[in-house]
């Protein structure tokens, strides 16, 4: 597969070398994105990884909060954690106060399963880097420290 040559600039005034670099990075991205889900175990779907992933990052949170966070609708959410829960990777807890609201929160077993994912995909990801040249590893650090600040523009 090619590289772009020639892009219109679109509606935001992207200019044609901003406009081809911006399809060349959703690319990678995206082929970058399915080879490290396909190092992850096939017991839960990218959905559920992501779900119990944000649930092991901030702790446990309530389904309108997890929805949230992963910007899909309660009820999906409800179903996500309906199997997450069935695998024995979540737990819910009912609010004392208010019996409508129950927090999630990641289970023991959940939280090994999060670490060896984590665990295959940074390695996975190290052995491919350690295949490329210091210049390489160094242009991609710089580009790591430019995506977190791609990540962190207001939309």
């Amino acid at each position: 597969m090619g590289r772009m040559t020639s892009v219109e600039p679109d509606a935001t005034g992207a200019d044609e070398a901003g406009a081809e670099l911006a399809a060349r990075l959703r690319l990678s991205v995206m082929r970058l994105a399915r080879r490290l889900r396909q190092q992850a175990d096939t017991d839960v779907s990218a959905s559920q990884l992501s779900a119990l992933a944000s649930l092991a990052n901030c702790g446990p949170l309530t389904l309108g909060e997890l929805s949230a966070a992963e910007r899909v609708k309660p009820p999906t959410m409800t179903r996500i954690v309906a199997s997450l829960e069935g695998l024995g990777l979540v737990s819910r807890a009912v609010n004392p106060t208010d019996r409508r609201v129950s927090r999630v929160a990641v289970s023991d077993a959940g939280q090994r399963f999060v670490d060896r994912s984590r665990h295959r995909k940074d390695a996975y990801l190290a052995a491919r880097l350690s295949a490329l040249g210091a210049d390489d590893r160094a242009a991609l650090a710089a580009a790591v420290d430019a995506l977190e600040h791609l990540l962190d523009v207001p939309e």
